[in-house]
């Protein structure tokens, strides 16, 4: 399939979805990866691991004209040697997604809808949060607290956060696309307000924040 989704949002962010549909020499093909890379995906044991950093090469092949270098920091965030532009990425056995903005910081994450998100409930989510819970759409609403946590936690690149009582989502029901609020409460009980956007799609949930 390739590239699945591509979308330039209001706020001048770009994002992009690769659907891995190619034989894991298809992805060697498409995404151009520098040798020293290459040498480290070998090493990693699950077939389905090397395919995702290979499709997210490609992704990135098909969003910038000149050849990027990707490489991540001690915390993990990932950032481009060559181009000072924002970078978050995330990935399913079936999809990878990135985002990117020229200024300002991004988070993205995504994860398949048939995947069972119910120890999100105690890991992740508060009280209040619990009780918004709707039983209809339990997993799905899930799914999506999970995802908007990770994406601030992306943005934020801060160490020991704890997502049930550092991150709060306000309520909201789940649609086939959205906007969600959060407020993020730091160590010293200051807050910082997040506006994120999410889409459903083939059994999936993209949720992502800019700025």
């Amino acid at each position: 399939m390739g590239l699945y989704l591509k979308r330039e949002l209001e706020n001048e962010a770009e994002i992009g979805v690769w659907e891995i549909t190619e034989t894991e020499e298809e992805l060697k093909e498409l995404s151009s990866t520098p040798t020293d890379e290459m040498e480290e995906i070998s090493f990693i044991k699950s077939e389905s691991m090397r395919k995702q950093r290979l499709a997210v090469r490609a992704l990135l092949n098909t969003m910038f004209d000149d050849k990027v270098y990707l490489s991540h920091h001690d915390n993990g965030k990932p950032y481009i040697e060559n181009n000072p532009i924002n970078i978050s990425i995330t990935h399913t056995d079936r999809f990878v997604a990135v985002i990117l903005h020229d200024e300002e910081d991004v988070g993205i994450d995504i994860e398949s809808l048939d995947r069972d998100f119910s120890v999100v409930e105690k890991k992740a989510l508060s009280e209040d949060e619990i009780e918004d819970l709707d039983d209809e759409k339990r997993n799905e609403q899930l799914a999506i607290y999970w995802c908007a946590k990770e994406a601030i936690f992306k943005r934020l690149s801060v160490y020991n956060l704890d997502f049930a009582e550092q991150i709060e989502i306000e309520r909201f029901r789940p649609r086939g696309e959205g906007e969600l609020e959060a407020t993020f409460i730091n160590k010293d009980e200051d807050e910082e307000e997040f506006e994120l956007e999410y889409i459903t799609f083939e059994r999936h949930v993209l949720v992502w924040v800019v700025g």
